[in-house]
């Protein structure tokens, strides 16, 4: 059985700091009003749906005790719905959708909200511990390493240069920029309202207009005293990679994603489901696919999961119209294009994570929605959404127009 997306939505994602524009919401109202956003865009009884399920990384505090059912309580769906919260760290967003289009497939649901919240800026990453980071029996044997270090030895792995790391960066901005003047994230962003009913966010609050790379070159590495001095990082990474000389530490604040706060939803069911509320597909979910992959170098996920959902696809890359890589840091997003010898002018058309911020449990279900606005916007007939992971894994999906 298919599944189909009915709609896309995601919140502007604000500054994830103290003095952001959406430090005074919570994640749980956040999500309430992308929840009800989705449903009144789209006419849809409040009992609807069978299931939320939301990605949230950070899951403690008021993002913690199951966040997607309180979702739904404080919103304007029944009590009937319940919700389920997930976490496959940067990719938990997707896979929500990923999730949701399996159940579908499966003829278990109907109908189902899915997509990820992350407020950076009230509940800082990290701020939950890690077992990967704090458990000596599973980070000596596995070299664990932090993922800036992990960016950077990718950079290294494969020679990718400061000037074209910085270049990537100045580009995502550049391409932010326009997509936002010619109104290309219009039908998707829902502004943001306080508990007033004000608008307090109605556009993305990290990108920079002028970025340049000179304003990038002054920048200094942001990883490298954590892997040079304390706790020294580099030593780990190279037990695991010992042919290189020495990490080169590349990436910093300029090019490597924003933190951030925001929240999207994507409306996925059968036919049924859309003829049973008058609903038009815009795309079919078309393949999925998740992977695990080395954990010191951790961010090269992207590369085996599309390589497996291209696979179950029957399709090669050149067969996809519009293609989002998560822009983590650049150098995930240059070796996904050297992995596959990819058209940069087809990667990250509206810009990326570095430009417009990584709210983490959203991201995912975030550029499924810029793809499918996208690929609408070309007239194209097929997308890639793609994402590395925390801890070495992968996700990515295919998905075409109908």
């Amino acid at each position: 059985m298919d599944a189909y997306i009915y709609d896309a939505i995601r919140s502007p994602r604000g500054r994830g700091r103290k003095d952001g524009a959406l430090n005074e919401v919570t994640a749980l109202r956040l999500s309430a009003q992308i929840l009800d956003a989705v449903v009144a865009r789209s006419g849809l009884p409040s009992d609807a749906v069978e299931d939320v399920i939301w990605g949230n990384v950070t899951q403690v505090g008021e993002q913690g005790g199951c966040l997607a059912r309180a979702a739904v309580l404080a919103s304007g769906l029944s009590e009937a719905v319940p919700g389920l919260s997930i976490n496959r760290f940067c990719a938990s967003g997707l896979e929500a959708v990923n999730m949701a289009a399996a159940q579908v497939a499966a003829g278990t649901a109907r109908g189902i909200i899915a997509g990820g919240v992350e407020m950076m800026s009230r509940v800082p990453m990290g701020s939950d511990g890690a077992a990967l980071a704090a458990d000596p029996s599973v980070a000596m044997g596995r070299y664990f390493v932090p993922q800036g270090i992990a960016a950077d030895l990718i950079a290294t792995e494969y020679g990718f240069s400061r000037d074209a790391l910085d270049a990537l960066a100045v580009e995502s901005h550049a391409r932010a920029v326009t997509a936002w003047a010619e109104g290309r994230f219009d039908g998707s962003v829902v502004p943001v309202r306080d508990v007033n009913g004000l608008e307090i966010l109605a556009r993305d609050e990290a990108i920079r207009p002028g970025t340049d790379m000179q304003a990038l070159g002054a920048l200094k590495p942001s990883f490298a005293e954590q892997g040079e001095v304390m706790p020294g990082f580099d030593a780990v990474a190279l037990m695991r990679y010992p042919h290189l000389e020495r990490i080169m530490h590349r990436h910093h604040a300029g090019n490597s994603s924003a933190i951030v706060d925001g929240a999207a939803a994507v409306l996925v069911g059968n036919a049924a489901f859309g003829e049973a509320h008058g609903l038009r597909p815009r795309a079919r979910i078309r393949a999925m696919a998740r992977v695990g992959c080395e954990p010191t170098i951790m961010l090269t996920g992207p590369v085996p999961a599309t390589e497996r959902a291209l696979a179950a696809a029957g399709m090669a890359l050149s067969d996809i119209d519009v293609i989002e890589v998560n822009e983590a840091f650049s150098s995930v997003v240059l070796r996904f294009q050297q992995a596959f010898d990819a058209d940069p002018a087809k990667v990250n058309t509206n810009g990326g994570a570095i430009a417009m911020g990584h709210p983490l449990g959203a991201t995912g279900a975030m550029i499924l929605g810029t793809a499918l606005d996208e690929m609408e916007r070309q007239g194209a007939g097929t997308a890639l959404a793609t994402l590395c992971v925390a801890a070495g894994m992968g996700a990515a999906t295919v998905i075409e127009r109908v």
